[in-house]
């Protein structure tokens, strides 16, 4: 088995990491897979550093655009299944 060492980082490290993570539109788990640390800390110091920039601000904006997304999706849905039951119903005429 081997041992666990912990990992000691300056702050100067921690903040700008904190900073980047706040502010990229990449994710969270894959600026801290490049930085070489893993996320739950970088989270941590985002929430310790940054948190008047926290991540939340960043994803109510991505749940509002998924929302929007998935209206649009619902709306096109419906219309494909009301146009298949009219299909089968126009179908189902012709077998009777």
């Amino acid at each position: 088995m081997s041992k666990r060492t912990n990992k000691s980082y300056n702050l100067e490290f921690k903040q700008s990491s904190a900073k980047l993570a706040a502010e990229s539109d990449l994710p969270v788990s894959q600026i801290a897979k490049d930085l070489g640390i893993h996320e739950t800390t970088l989270y941590g110091w985002v929430k310790q550093y940054q948190p008047e920039k926290s991540l939340k601000a960043k994803t109510t904006i991505d749940v509002n655009e998924e929302l929007k997304r998935l209206k649009k999706e619902n709306t096109l849905l419906k219309l494909e299944r009301d146009i298949l039951k009219k299909a089968a119903a126009y179908f189902a005429k012709d077998i009777l």
